[in-house]
């Protein structure tokens, strides 16, 4: 095949390096700055023994989790298909666009004929190089038309079809790089054949299956990119023509056997939105020279064009896809959190039954739909509970909780999840329990900020000593004896009260008491001094503001 020297060639360390081959076919290492790029592949996915793969979450978390992304939301562009067919050569042209269309730094992001394509790595050779699934680290930010911002992420893929890979491998590749992006481009060689739609279907049964639980298609876009096409005067190169060879290739008809038809049925009822376009051969050069290194002067003039009108069909802010699942639009958080629920699914020696794969993703709809909520209670209690805020009245502070569980509660229901709402139950319940939980701990925090809670007993308790003691005087000078001896008595007690809080309190011992004389004195400050203090407070409030504004305005 004419294009099968361009492939990605992977840099095992993966630590700010991108690799290129020199004339001499041997690899040269350069910095990320080096090469024009503010970026670097990553390898996310890896390739270990015994045909497993294993997902790199630190260096994912690093990309998503960057805190003026991570509620963004997030396009995720991917190129899969058999190795070997310049996969990784065509992702440098979607980097050379979004650095500098995007930037407006320059009309003819193309660049310069002699300037030298790099990126994501690639070489010439027969060999396989890369595995596993590379993610360039620099999100880039791009504005839809409506003048929301998202994320793009560009997204290489290992290559199906090698003497090392089982299907296994090929499939789950495909599958994760299908089920995490919003476009996915299908690399083929040539023509749509039948088995390029055949190692479709293990795809479409998964969606088959996802379909059982509400009327979203699972997937969104499938980008048929047809290299080298032969035929231009069948169907001419670019957009309109694949879409006519798509829709000869896709079409169902009565004479076709029933495995056909059920194969085309399913690849139309999984995808939103099928594409394809046709591409020219980029000349010789590029196909057999080994001191080929990507300048556009040694690419075809025909190559160049559709190029640039594919990268700017997928990437121009007008025709920007962002990701859902379920319907619902992802953020760069979310997305990490299907990742995640994805690869568990592949860590078995078979390929995963395509039920197992339903309930990741509706896992991963109700944990991500469950975190929000939990998110925007913390976030609005925050508000009138934080560390920062005032006491609040226990009523009040009740109140507010209960108006913001309930609307929490509700953003819960309302975000559109697989699984329907037995599946969903479960996580309501933990929403719910892990609410009231929160609750307390915000009960206790707004308590601590109360000063005269934390004194409550010892003022009561002195405030009525000073009563007590008064009224002993005001009975004594009234000549009621009796009466006097009694109050003084009491005042006895209580002062007994206080000195036998402050040991409890002092040595931690009785606390079963020391709880007996919080109670009593609670009772007494709610029933007889909290008006009388709330009162005292405001006017002392009242005169100071006074006495500051009078100052004022001498």
């Amino acid at each position: 095949m004419v294009n099968e020297s361009l492939e990605s060639k992977e840099n095992n360390d993966q630590a700010g390096k991108t690799v290129q081959i020199n004339g001499n076919g041997h690899e040269k290492n350069h910095d990320a700055e080096d090469n024009g790029h503010h970026g670097k592949p990553v390898q996310i996915v890896i390739s270990e023994s015994e045909h497993s793969f294993r997902l790199n979450e630190t260096a994912l978390e690093n990309i998503l989790l960057q805190s003026d992304i991570q509620n963004k939301k997030v396009v995720v562009i991917s190129v899969a298909g058999a190795y070997r067919k310049g996969k990784s050569f065509l992702l440098d042209f979607f980097l050379r666009y979004l650095e500098r269309n995007n930037d407006k730094t320059t009309d003819d992001w193309l660049g310069k004929d002699d300037e030298v394509l790099t990126g994501f790595p690639w070489r010439g050779g027969s060999q396989r190089e890369t595995t596993g699934i590379l993610l360039w680290d620099k999100p880039f930010l791009c504005e839809l038309p409506d003048g929301e911002e998202v994320v793009v992420l560009i997204m290489d893929t290992q290559g199906a079809f090698d003497k090392q890979s089982t299907i296994k491998d090929c499939a789950v590749i495909f599958a994760l790089s299908t089920m995490i992006s919003s476009v996915q481009i299908y690399n083929i060689s040539q023509n749509i054949q039948e088995d390029h739609l055949q190692h479709l279907q293990i795809f479409t049964e998964y969606g088959r299956v996802a379909l059982e639980d509400n009327n979203c298609k699972p997937f969104q876009v499938l980008q048929f990119l047809v290299r080298d096409w032969s035929y231009p005067y069948e169907y001419p190169y670019g957009e309109k023509g694949g879409a006519d060879l798509l829709k000869e290739r896709l079409e169902i008809s009565p004479e076709q056997h029933e495995e056909l038809r059920q194969l085309r049925q399913h690849i139309h009822s999984c995808y939103e939105q099928l594409n394809c376009f046709l591409m020219p051969h980029p000349g010789f050069v590029v196909s057999t020279n080994p001191n080929f290194k990507g300048r556009l002067s040694d690419i075809q003039p025909e190559f160049r064009d559709c190029v640039k009108s594919l990268v700017g069909s997928i990437l121009a802010p007008e025709n920007l896809i962002v990701k859902k699942i379920s319907g619902c639009k992802l953020t760069c958080k979310d997305l990490l959190n299907y990742f995640k629920a994805y690869m568990e699914i592949y860590q078995g020696d078979g390929l995963p039954d395509p039920k197992s794969m339903f309930q990741a993703t509706a896992e991963a709809s109700n944990v991500t739909a469950y975190g929000k909520a939990k998110e925007y209670y913390s976030k609005e209690m925050d508000k009138i509970c934080g560390p920062s805020s005032p006491f609040m009245k226990l009523e009040i502070l009740k109140s507010k909780h209960e108006d913001i569980k309930v609307e929490s509660i509700k953003q819960f229901k309302t975000v559109r999840k697989m699984g329907g709402d037995a599946y969903s139950q479960k996580y309501l319940e933990k929403l719910t329990k892990e609410i009231d939980e929160a609750f307390e701990r915000y009960e206790v925090e707004n308590e601590s900020k109360n000063v005269l809670n934390i004194f409550r007993t010892p003022i009561t308790l002195a405030v009525m000593m000073v009563v007590l003691y008064l009224l002993s005087g005001i009975l004594e000078f009234a000549a009621l004896r009796m009466l006097s001896n009694l109050v003084d008595l009491c005042t006895t007690l209580v002062f007994f009260a206080i000195s036998l809080w402050s040991y409890i309190r002092y040595t931690g011992k009785y606390t079963a008491v020391g709880g007996k004389i919080d109670d009593v004195a609670n009772a007494i400050w709610e029933q007889a001094l909290e008006s009388v203090m709330t009162f005292l407070a405001q006017k002392s409030t009242e005169a100071l503001t006074k006495n500051i504004q009078t100052k004022k305005n001498q």
